[in-house]
């Protein structure tokens, strides 16, 4: 969390809910090509079986984590994926609650 964001954490809040640190959302990892982009953040992966986690080490995509394995995945929406061994399968991140976008600023 960085020191120019403000939030109310409160305690003993259960992911996404109002004042929670963790919020989860979830991608759908696909069989075909890479896999699936995971968003840009920094993320603990929930384990998923059959699913592996791959990444551009910058001259070839690798499996950095095997399937069924959790753990902190950091993405920069570009070079990361989760791909399914066969057929799709929905994967669960856990990142930081970065709250609602603002509609808009200063309405009367």
């Amino acid at each position: 969390m960085s020191l120019t964001t403000n939030k109310i954490i409160l305690a003993a809040a259960a992911s996404n809910t109002a004042g929670a640190y963790f919020q989860t959302s979830t991608v759908t990892a696909i069989d075909s090509g890479n896999g699936t982009l995971v968003p840009t953040g920094i993320y603990l992966l929930v384990p998923s079986a059959n699913v592996t986690v791959i990444a551009n080490t910058g001259s070839a995509n690798s499996t950095i984590m095997a399937a069924n394995t959790g753990g902190v995945v950091i993405s920069d929406g570009i070079n990361v994926w989760v791909k399914n061994a066969s057929g799709n399968a929905t994967v669960t991140l856990i990142g930081i609650n970065d709250g609602q976008a603002a509609p808009e600023t200063f309405a009367v």
